[in-house]
C-alpha cells in the first residue's frame, strides 16, 4: 500500500480585526445595520383597489353606524392612504397612522371611537417588519409603543384594550418577522444549490476539456517526433486529434446547452461508471490504459457513477501528461456491500509531489460531496496513485 496523503481544505487563518482586539459583533447593532430585503414589489393595481374598497367599507360602516362621530370616519377613510405605500415606505406610514390615532383624541379633547375598518391598519406593523430596513423596524417599534403608551397614559384607551391591542401588533409584525427570515433562508437555499451546480459544472468542464486537449497534444507531440522517420505517424496523429476534438466539442456544446436560458435542451445521458471501458486502450494519447472491475456497476447510483467516471478520467489524464517513464497506467475498481473503490496508478519513475492543481480539487470535491476519500501521492513501486472510497450510502 502506498504512503498517500488525503487531499483536505485547510481552513484559512482568520486575520485581526482592523479596529483591533476590542472589535466585536453587537447583535442589535447587526439588526439595526441589517438592508431591507430585496426586491420590494412595487405599488400595483391591487394596493390603490385595497384602498377604494376599505373607503368604501369605511363608508358603508358610517351609513350603517349613526352614532359614529364624523371625525371617526375622516379618520378611518385617511388611514387607507397609507396602504399603497405600505411596502415602499413603511416606517413613514407606521409613524403616520399610529401618530395621528394618538394624537387626534388629545388635539380634539374627546374620544375618537375605533371603525370596525381600522382593523386594516394591523397591515402596517406586518409591513414594517416584512419590508423594512431593521432600523425602520426598530424606530417604528418604538414609535408604535410611544403611541399605545400615550393612549394608555391620557386614559384614551383602558389598560385591557392597551394590553389587548399590544399583543395583536406583537403578534403581527412577529407574523411578518417569521415571514421575512422565511424567505431569506429559502433564497439562501436557491443560491446555495446554484454555487454547487456552478462548481460541479466547472469540475465536468474542467475534466471534459483537460482529458481531450491532454489527449491531443500529447498525440501531437507524438506525431511530431516521428514524423521525420513514419511520415505517416503525423496523418495517424491527426486522425486521433481530429476524433478527441469532435468528442470534446460534442461534450461542450451539451453543456453549453444546459446553461442556456429559455432554451430547451435535450440531455444526453452524462458519463457514469458502465463508460470506464472508454477509458481502456491507447486513448488517443500513445500509452496504453488498463481497466479491470471487480464487481457490478450497473448497481451504482447515477450520481455516484457519473463521480466515480469523471475521477477515473481525470486521473488517467493526469497520468497521461505528468507520468514520466511510464509505460501503462492501471485503472481497478471494485463494488463491495457498502463501498465502491477506485484506484489508478501508473507505472512512471517515482513521481514528485507537484501540488494540487485544478483537476485533484475537483476530485477532492467530488469525493466529499459523495461523503467519500480521495488520496493521492507517489507510490513506493513507482508511479502515482491515486485512491478513492465512496460509501454507497452516501449517494442514495
Amino acid at each position: 500500500m502506498c504512503p498517500t496523503h488525503a487531499l483536505a481544505r485547510s481552513p484559512t487563518a482568520r486575520r485581526p480585526s482592523a479596529d483591533g482586539p476590542y472589535h466585536r459583533v453587537v447583535p442589535g447593532l447587526s439588526f439595526w445595520r441589517e438592508p431591507r430585503p430585496a426586491p420590494v414589489p412595487p405599488r400595483g393595481r391591487a394596493d390603490y383597489l385595497l384602498a377604494a374598497a376599505l373607503v368604501a367599507a369605511t363608508v358603508a360602516e358610517g351609513l350603517l353606524r349613526p352614532d359614529l362621530p364624523i371625525a371617526s370616519l375622516l379618520l378611518s377613510a385617511a388611514f387607507t392612504a397609507t396602504l399603497p405605500w405600505r411596502r415602499e415606505r413603511p416606517l413613514p406610514m407606521v409613524l403616520l397612522a399610529f401618530g395621528t390615532g394618538a394624537l387626534v383624541p388629545l388635539l380634539t379633547r374627546d374620544t375618537v371611537p375605533d371603525t370596525y375598518t381600522m382593523v386594516y391598519l394591523l397591515l402596517l406593523p406586518y409591513a414594517v417588519t416584512r419590508w423594512g430596513a431593521g432600523r425602520e423596524i426598530v424606530l417604528a417599534a418604538a414609535g408604535m409603543l410611544g403611541c399605545l403608551g400615550l393612549s394608555a397614559a391620557t386614559g384614551t384607551t383602558g389598560p385591557a384594550d392597551s394590553l389587548g391591542g399590544l399583543a395583536v401588533v406583537v403578534a403581527v409584525a412577529a407574523a411578518g418577522l417569521a415571514r421575512r427570515y422565511r424567505v431569506r433562508a429559502r433564497v439562501r437555499e436557491l443560491e446555495q444549490v446554484k454555487l454547487l451546480e456552478r462548481e460541479r459544472l466547472a469540475r465536468d468542464l474542467h475534466d471534459t476539456v483537460a482529458h481531450h486537449v491532454s489527449a491531443m497534444a500529447i498525440r501531437a507531440q507524438a506525431g511530431l517526433a516521428l514524423a521525420p522517420t513514419r511520415p505517416e505517424a503525423a496523418t495517424e496523429a491527426l486522425r486521433v486529434i481530429e476524433a478527441e476534438a469532435s468528442r470534446a466539442l460534442a461534450e461542450m456544446r451539451g453543456m453549453v446547452r444546459v446553461l442556456r436560458e429559455g432554451e430547451p435542451a435535450s440531455y444526453a445521458p452524462e458519463p457514469g461508471a458502465a463508460d470506464l471501458h472508454r477509458l481502456a486502450g491507447h486513448n488517443g494519447a500513445g500509452l496504453p490504459v488498463d481497466v479491470v472491475v471487480d464487481g457490478d456497476l450497473a448497481a451504482l447510483p447515477a450520481a455516484l457513477g457519473g463521480a466515480l467516471y469523471r475521477m477515473a478520467q481525470e486521473s488517467v489524464t493526469n497520468a497521461q501528461r505528468h507520468a514520466r517513464q511510464a509505460t501503462r497506467v492501471r485503472v481497478r475498481v471494485s463494488v463491495d456491500d457498502d463501498v465502491v473503490r477506485l484506484r489508478v496508478g501508473d507505472d512512471g519513475a517515482p513521481a514528485r509531489d507537484t501540488g494540487r492543481g485544478y483537476g485533484l480539487t475537483g476530485m477532492s470535491e467530488r469525493a466529499r460531496l459523495l461523503d467519500g476519500v480521495l488520496r493521492a501521492g507517489p507510490d513506493p513501486a513507482g508511479g502515482w496513485t491515486v485512491a478513492v472510497e465512496l460509501p454507497l450510502a452516501g449517494a442514495r
